[in-house]
């Protein structure tokens, strides 16, 4: 069986990006990160401790405990090494098992192939010790095992997570092009968004940005929207553990927020699937919502954030046409928005030469495979020079 308790070097996984935000989830939950590279974090950890960071992180995308490290030349030996490890104690003959791999080596055809002498290994030991193996395939609901093969290092992790953490499980209704969950975390901690200001979110499209808003705000754990994930599928679950992490992390949720949320979209479509997401969440309660143009989004008295996620150009509108909306979205910022924040996220660097506004920030993000800039404008009341 494995060792709830015992340390061992973790995984998180997130998109290119998101590691500085990542990281500074990880250690407010008062844990300490290793090492970091382009798309995870490395730590150490207990099975114990990935129950807490599967239900709090907000950037991440998979907790991974490392079951195994080994030198791997060939397909032959990366079966052997997969075979030694003890899966008759870990995964139940009556589970599902996924594999998802990742090779970036000389010594084999391609993943595809890596991952079938995975798999073979797994169940062909859990068949000589049990009698009986489990069923495989690519849903990832149940047992995901995750393979790296790089050069001749091969590393076997068990995906705690199972399907990824920005699955939330709320966006039932994603309308057009709707930004990634961990994407919009992301973003709105860039932004320093922690729920002590209002927030305003004009064309708000399916909601994300605003649930995601909410969620921080209200302190809702993202993972208690979810009830499935990978640990809860290991042969020695331990579910009086689990549910008592559940339980800490929910008594940190407030009903009440300190300031208000709003969003817009001009599409009625769009808000009524922004509504429609907001309540599978839990947080319709909590938000505004709208409809209207973005100039005529209601704002509130007291200061605040204001992220906008204008269309690139590149799959829902031409470049040309939206030029204007881009000079539209900085003359509302410049006219009605005094003593705010405004934050553009585009993945367009010519239409945002169209805003007419100096940024004062500018962060990288990748949405998908596109490369994207949160700008960020400070809109002064008077002039700047007065301030």
């Amino acid at each position: 069986m494995i060792d709830y308790d015992k340390k061992k070097s973790v995984l998180i996984t997130c998109a290119r990006g998101n590691v500085p935000y990542l990281t500074q989830e990880i250690e407010q939950l008062g844990y300490a990160v290793e090492s970091s590279h382009e798309t995870g974090i490395e730590m150490f950890a207990s099975l114990r401790d990935t129950e807490k960071l599967n239900l709090c992180l907000r950037t991440a995308f998979n907790v991974l405990y490392l079951l195994k490290k080994f030198a791997c030349r060939s397909p032959n030996e990366l079966y052997r090494e997969v075979k030694s490890i003890d899966w008759e104690n870990i995964i139940s003959p009556e589970e599902y098992l996924s594999i998802v791999t990742s090779a970036n080596t000389k010594n084999v055809k391609n993943s595809v192939f890596a991952s079938q002498k995975t798999k073979d290994a797994v169940v062909d030991r859990i068949t000589e010790k049990c009698g009986s193996r489990p069923d495989s395939g690519p849903d990832r609901d149940n047992i995901v095992i995750n393979l790296y093969w790089k050069d001749d290092r091969c590393w076997i992790y068990f995906n705690t997570s199972g399907k990824k953490l920005a699955d939330r499980s709320y966006r039932k209704l994603p309308h057009k092009a709707p930004m990634q969950e961990t994407l919009a975390a992301a973003v709105l901690s860039a932004s320093g968004y922690d729920g002590s200001m209002s927030f305003i979110n004009p064309m708000c499209g399916s909601g994300t940005l605003a649930i995601e808003a909410a969620l921080i705000a209200s302190r809702r754990a993202p993972g208690l929207l979810r009830s499935n994930f990978g640990i809860m599928h290991l042969k020695n679950f331990d579910k009086e553990s689990w549910y008592a992490t559940r339980k800490e992390v929910a008594l940190n949720t407030r009903k009440q927020l300190p300031s208000r949320i709003i969003a817009s979209d001009i599409d009625k479509k769009a808000i009524i699937a922004a509504k429609k997401n907001a309540q599978t969440a839990g947080v319709d309660h909590l938000i505004e919502f709208h409809v209207c143009d973005f100039s005529e989004t209601p704002l509130p008295h007291e200061k605040g954030i204001i992220i906008m996620n204008p269309e690139y150009g590149m799959r829902l509108g031409e470049e040309k046409k939206l030029g204007e909306i881009y000079k539209r979205i900085g003359d509302f910022f410049k006219q009605k928005c005094p003593g705010f924040t405004g934050y553009i996220f585009t993945g367009n660097k010519e239409l945002s030469k169209q805003v007419g506004l100096k940024t004062s920030l500018r962060l990288i993000f990748f949405n998908a495979k596109i490369e994207c800039r949160l700008l960020e404008y400070k809109i002064y009341e008077g002039s700047k020079d007065d301030k």
